[in-house]
């Protein structure tokens, strides 16, 4: 090929002056000057005519495999000079065309090897633990995540980076030394409990003008740092800290009724986000005038001291065993051990309407088993000794009413109007007075 022809060549395809075949001649017919070859390759392959994608990126290259044996300095520098050379191309050539994208893909590949030759992940643990943290190494290179120290992306590709078991925190390898936060966990097991008060401020100048968490110096003028308050704990905090997330307080939601999100910190989020399932807050204890003003929680309250009435037939039934009916209720234990304990998630739960509607279903399914399903447990049931007519009642009907001494049951009409004492209590009164007088003559 003559010379003219070449140059027409490379004037049509735009080729990088060294994007060429090491056994091709130069213009002159003799090989290429020595001078070019110090430049790296970007490209490798034989041109093409019959397409504009004439430039082989070299793609089929497997850029994320490990080589075997160690990388010299040498490896890294001419790595460096490569990538250096490619973003000059990507500058050079036309925006948007396919060969620039390809550009843009090779560059992105070089890169990784570049990271992954300076970075190897073999030298990382699986699990690390620091302050109470119990760090996994995450394996996923897709998610892009954000570094909860430095407050920078995580490159899951190109990055190795571990979040903490206990309480999801994340962050680089390179950041794990600078962390100073102990795991919320440990908080969370040791300290369960809300802070009440709402958004107790204490002022930024008893703060010393720094961040509460990482004592960084902060400002209300945004220098050096924009100094962010946080509506669960009533600090300041600066940016790294306090990330603008959001958040249901728990105090505003016993004193006001109140679901709306505010801006916390985020050790105060993950916090939250741990406790929410937690039954901690006892309302008749903290206040009780909240059953007052929403209804719904009345509702779910009888609701909860129905479903305990109907527990001990449950536990004797094997049937009731069998189905496991009780699980129905697993992630809200605790409305089987009492009826005056709620967890933040309840409340939210109440305020939505869902709970009423969950809760309403699990009643009916209840009680169909006690009253309708087993005969077992139809024949725990209770005849009203006052007018000793109707059908058989059961300590959870709404028209009933429950000696709070003996646990009888009464038509709640009955047990009103009758000015007379509980008939079972005075049985068991008279029993025992007479086994009184048993054992004195048997003295």
């Amino acid at each position: 090929m003559e010379y003219d022809e070449k140059l027409a060549l490379f004037r049509q395809t735009r080729l990088n002056p060294f994007d060429r075949n090491e056994d091709e001649d130069g213009p002159h017919g003799g090989k290429t000057p020595p001078h070019h070859e110090s430049k790296p390759e970007l490209f490798s392959g034989s041109r093409t005519h019959t397409s504009d994608r004439t430039m082989d990126l070299g793609l089929a290259e497997d850029h994320f495999s490990r080589p075997a044996g160690s990388f010299v300095a040498s490896d890294i520098e001419q790595l460096k000079l490569a990538i250096e050379e490619c973003k000059k191309l990507i500058l050079e050539l036309p925006e948007h065309s396919e060969r620039q994208k390809d550009t843009v893909v090779k560059l992105i590949h070089l890169r990784l090897k570049l990271q992954e030759l300076k970075d190897p992940e073999e030298d990382e643990p699986n699990l690390r633990i620091l302050l109470e943290h119990r760090f996994s190494k995450e394996k996923s290179k897709s998610v892009k995540q954000t570094c909860d120290k430095c407050s920078t992306i995580i490159w899951g590709l190109i990055q190795t980076w571990y979040t903490c078991t206990g309480c999801y925190y994340r962050c680089h390898s390179k950041c794990m030394n600078l962390i100073t936060k102990p795991c919320v966990r440990s908080k969370v097991s040791h300290q369960s409990e809300y802070e009440l008060s709402i958004c107790p401020e204490i002022g930024l100048d008893r703060q010393d003008y720094r961040c509460a968490e990482c004592r960084t110096p902060i400002s209300l003028r945004g220098v050096p740092s924009e100094a962010r308050q946080c509506d669960y704990t009533g600090q300041y905090y600066c940016s790294t800290c306090h990330w603008n997330d959001t958040a249901i307080i728990p105090a505003r939601v016993i004193h006001n009724w109140e679901f709306e999100p505010r801006k916390v910190c985020r050790s105060s989020l993950r916090y939250l986000a741990l406790m929410m399932p937690r039954p901690v807050l006892r309302l008749k204890e903290i206040n009780p005038l909240l059953f007052n003003f929403v209804e719904e929680l009345v509702e779910i309250r009888k609701l909860r001291q129905d479903i305990l009435l109907m527990k001990p037939y449950f536990i004797t039934c094997k049937e009731a065993m069998e189905a496991r009916l009780l699980l129905q209720l697993q992630d809200r234990q605790h409305f089987v051990e009492n009826d005056d304990m709620y967890s933040l998630q309840d409340l939210i739960d109440i305020s939505s309407g869902r709970l009423s509607c969950s809760l309403t279903e699990i009643h009916t399914t209840f009680a169909k088993h006690i009253k309708l399903d087993c005969e077992r447990c139809q024949a725990k049931g209770f005849v009203c000794e006052l007018c000793k007519e109707g059908d058989i009642l059961f300590p959870f009907d709404s028209h009933t009413s429950v000696c709070h001494d003996c646990s009888a049951v009464f038509h709640r009409d009955c047990y009103y109007d009758n000015s007379t004492t509980c008939p079972r209590c005075a049985r068991m009164t008279e029993r025992k007075q007479d086994e009184d007088v048993l054992d004195v003559k048997e003295a």
